[in-house]
Formats: structure tokens, C-alpha cells, sequence
């Protein structure tokens, strides 16, 4: 007799015992049990440790001042930013931050096999058939389309510090030492407003999240908030500050403004009543960049001190401090749109990525010149023009002006240098980027008094484009328009995988 496999798997049962009587009374107990099985692991929850530093390192006679280093400050307002304005000096700033250590969950443990989960019985081997393993898709790298340059804007009288697309896309803002904001359309080109009102160079600019409202810090030791449709100023200043102006940054929701300033501070403000809600005593030189987290929870500042500091918005608590061994000058921070990663500028021709969690630098991105001014960059993405390329495919940038009048683009991971161009005549102080609806733009800004936008074409034979010349739109000027996805859901995901890709790169998790 012949043994399917069901029969294997499904063996008949012997007949249950007979009862047996003992003094005429039936046995209540038939001496059977089942098996039983079980399966238990311990499991180790990983606990994040925070710590607070409460380093405050001796103050020293140096100072500082936004866009360059010198040895005093000046006795008015640096209005010109081609000049050397102040240099830092430290002594016996040498520290290194240990990364917290923290206990990491062990393996699941195989899953316990219940006695209640039917057995399913394989087909019998006449009519079975082999199992074929799916073919995974075509890998589709990523290729990068490189910026090219679309027009040139000029207007202001005196170098632009910063330069910004508003949230929607759709303007352009840019500030100047000529202590004027001027406001263009981003798809043409066109001037819409002129704000004035500062009395003093203008260093920093940051819009609000609605797109109507932009924020302005000075060395008149002000902060002013401009409706940019109607090109008006709000009544309201915000005063504080004891000393220039530096960075600001609004808040998710756009209730709060974090501003950092000369006099070594970092002021988070309540934008309805336009006054501090709290100071923090941040550093020991002057705080050269703010930002916000994601969610609006922390706040990142930066120094001439070497430090970098996570702050806590609810509380004013600094829950991390990052200093790098060769303790160079921060002048610049920023958070990573998927709000894991800080990217740092340093006064020693490098920009770093930290894993602030951890409290260690993960890359170093080095190819640009920075010794002197105080340069910012931005987060990009790119390969999503290739519309065959899935979502998790995209890859992200990092770019950077230089005091050498070029823009860097670094690849995130690999560090590779992507991209080199040389935008200005003199230092690049300021560059930012766009990405909606499959058009990437990038806008730079420098000591020239130019501004200079670009964008990442295809490869496609399209209309040419007409380089750098004053007013002129490269091809047909168009532009998609605010709707659609923005270039920062496709960082997320980008950067999310970073950790696990960091593991192929350099082994370092």
C-alpha cells in the first residue's frame, strides 16, 4: 500500500483506550495529555539617553560678525560684505562629545507554532508543481541632470547675504547691505516689490509657512515682518537683541520665530504679540545660524565657539551639544528635511552632516572654499525627472556656495562631487533649491549683487537656454506652479535610508 503525502501528514489516530472498571466504578481519568508547545525570548527595549551638556567655555576677547571674520567689530554697521569683518579665537575649546551608548533590541525570536493553526497538505506530487521565484524589477539608477543657468536678477546696490524661495515656489526673496529685501516671480523673473524700512544692512531673511508673510533680521538689531502681496510692512518690530542679527528661521506652524544674534544669544519669539518668549544663554561667541526642526519641537544653533547645540522649544533645555575635534568656527546649520541629520558649515572649507541622536559626524562633504564669510547651502533631490525611476530610487544633494564663486553639489552618501560651476564674481554667500511638479530650480546669491537662478533640465532636445544675461529668461520662462509633490517628501524617503546605506559606504553602523 502505497503512502501519499497527506497520509504522512495526516496519519490515522489510534482508537482511544478502553475504560477500565476498578471495583465496578469507571475510571473518570483516561491518563492522556496533549503535547504543548512554547517559545519565549527575552527582549531588550533600546533606551535613548539624552544628555545635556552645561559646557560653557571661557569667553575670550574675540567677536564676531556675519558675513566675515576680523579681529573687532566695527563701529557701524557692516553695510558692504566684501570686507574682512572678524576672525575667531579660542583657547582650550577642545572637546570631544562620546556618543551616547545605547542598547539595541536583540532578533525577534522565531514565531511560536500554535497546536490550533490547520496544517495545509502540499499537492500530491503528480499534480505538483515547482515553485518559481518572482524576477525581481530592473535596478534604475538615478542619473543627475546638472543646473544650468536660467537668468540673472539684479537690482540691489551692495552684496546679497541670503536668498529664498517662498513655500509655494512661486517668489524669490533676497536681502542685501544695501539694507533693502527685494521680492521676484520666480518663473519670470519679474521685480514685484522693494521693502524698506531697516536701517542697516539686512543679513538674513526667512518666509513664513503661508507664503505671505517674510521675516527679516538686521544689524540695526531688528526684526521686521513684510506682507509680501501687498509689500508693506507690519507695525509690529521685534526687539531684543543687543547686537546684530544674524539667522532666523520660523516655526512649522508659523506662531514662533527663532532668531540668533551677535550678542551671543538665541531669542524664540511669539510672532502674534511680537515679543520673547525665552532667551537662551546659547553660546560664547556670536551665534551665526538657527533653524527648526520639522515638527517644531527642537531648535539647532550654531557659534564661532565650535559648538552646535539641540535645544528643547517647550523648555529651553539643550538636550545635545556636537563639537568636532578640530573645533573649527560653525557659521551656518541647518536640519535635515526628514529631521534626523544636521548639516554644519565650518570656517575649515568643510560642510558635515551629524547624526545628532548619536552625537557624531557621519560625513564630511569638502571641495569648496570657506575660511572666511559665512556661507549656507541647502537639501535637494535628484533623479526624479526620470519619471521610470521609482520613489525610492531618488537620491539627495547637498550644495554650497564658495568663496571662490562656484557651487558645490555633493551626492548625500557617496560624497561624491556631482556638480561645480562657477556662478559669481567673488564669494557665493547663499544658495537654495526648489523642486515641484518635475521642474528643480536652484537660486544663488553673492558679493556681485547678483542673483542667479538655475535649472536642472533634461537631456531631452528642448528650447536652448540663454546664459547670464541680465533679465533674460532661459528658454520659454515657464513654471509648473505650487501644486503638486514637493522635492521635500522625496527627502524624506531619501534620507530616511541613509543610516542602512551608511553601512555599505563606511561600515560606520
Amino acid at each position: 500500500m502505497d503512502l501519499s503525502a497527506s497520509d504522512l501528514l495526516y496519519a490515522p489516530q489510534p482508537p482511544p483506550p478502553k475504560r477500565r472498571r476498578i471495583n465496578g466504578n469507571r475510571d473518570p481519568s483516561r491518563y492522556s495529555s496533549p503535547d504543548e508547545l512554547a517559545a519565549s525570548f527575552d527582549h531588550d527595549t533600546p533606551t535613548f539617553h539624552r544628555r545635556t551638556s552645561s559646557k560653557n567655555p571661557s569667553r575670550t576677547s574675540a567677536e564676531t560678525q556675519r558675513r566675515s571674520y576680523d579681529d573687532s567689530p566695527p563701529e557701524d554697521s557692516p553695510d558692504e560684505l566684501d570686507h574682512t569683518i572678524h576672525t575667531f579665537y579660542r583657547g582650550g575649546l577642545r572637546r570631544n562629545l562620546q556618543p551616547t551608548a545605547s542598547r539595541h533590541a536583540t532578533p525577534d525570536a522565531p514565531s511560536e507554532i500554535s497546536l490550533l493553526t490547520p496544517i495545509q497538505a502540499p499537492a500530491s506530487p503528480a499534480t505538483s508543481v515547482p515553485p518559481t521565484t518572482p524576477l525581481p524589477p530592473p535596478v534604475i539608477e538615478a542619473r543627475y541632470l546638472p543646473y544650468k543657468p536660467k537668468m540673472v536678477l539684479r537690482g540691489h546696490r551692495k552684496g546679497v547675504a541670503a536668498v529664498r524661495f517662498s513655500p509655494k515656489g512661486d517668489k524669490i526673496a533676497s536681502c542685501s547691505a544695501d539694507a533693502t529685501i527685494r521680492i521676484w516671480e520666480t518663473s519670470t523673473g519679474n521685480h514685484l516689490h522693494t521693502l524698506e524700512g531697516h536701517l542697516a544692512g539686512i543679513s538674513t531673511i526667512a518666509w513664513s509657512p503661508d507664503n505671505r508673510v517674510l521675516a527679516s533680521g538686521s544689524d540695526d538689531k531688528s526684526i521686521r515682518l513684510w506682507d509680501t502681496i501687498a509689500g508693506k510692512q507690519y507695525p509690529r518690530q521685534l526687539l531684543g537683541h543687543n547686537n546684530y542679527i544674524y539667522s532666523i528661521a520660523f516655526s512649522p506652524k508659523g506662531n514662533m520665530i527663532v532668531s540668533g544674534s551677535y550678542d551671543e544669544a538665541v531669542f524664540l519669539w511669539d510672532v502674534r504679540s511680537a515679543r520673547p518668549m525665552r532667551s537662551l544663554p546659547a553660546h560664547s561667541d556670536p551665534v551665526g545660524g538657527v533653524d527648526f526642526i520639522r515638527d517644531g519641537t527642537l531648535i539647532v544653533s550654531c557659534a564661532g565657539d565650535g559648538l552646535i547645540r539641540i535645544w528643547d522649544t517647550a523648555t529651553g533645555q539643550c538636550l545635545r551639544t556636537l563639537v568636532h575635534e578640530d573645533n573649527a568656527p560653525v557659521s551656518s546649520v541647518r536640519f535635515a528635511p526628514n529631521g534626523r541629520f544636521v548639516l554644519a558649515w565650518t570656517l575649515d572649507s568643510c560642510v558635515r552632516l551629524w547624526n545628532y541622536h548619536e552625537g557624531r559626524c557621519v560625513k564630511t562633504y569638502q571641495g569648496h572654499q570657506n575660511v572666511k564669510y559665512s556661507l549656507s547651502g541647502a537639501f535637494g533631490v535628484y533623479g526624479h525627472e526620470n519619471g521610470e525611476v521609482p520613489l525610492g530610487e531618488k537620491k539627495a544633494f547637498a550644495v554650497s556656495g564658495s568663496e571662490t564663486g562656484e557651487i558645490v553639489w555633493w551626492d548625500v552618501v557617496s560624497k561624491e562631487v556631482l556638480q561645480r560651476e562657477v556662478a559669481h564674481e567673488g564669494c557665493v554667500l547663499g544658495v537654495d533649491t526648489l523642486a515641484k511638479d518635475g521642474v528643480a530650480l536652484a537660486v544663488s546669491c553673492g558679493l556681485d549683487k547678483s542673483i542667479r537662478v538655475w535649472e536642472r533640465v533634461s537631456e531631452e532636445p528642448g528650447p536652448e537656454m540663454e546664459p547670464f544675461e541680465d533679465g533674460t529668461v532661459g528658454g520659454d520662462g515657464g513654471f509648473a506652479g505650487p501644486n503638486g509633490v514637493n522635492g521635500e517628501m522625496m527627502m524624506d524617503d531619501t534620507l530616511m535610508k541613509m543610516e542602512a546605506e551608511e553601512a555599505e559606504v563606511n561600515g560606520v553602523l
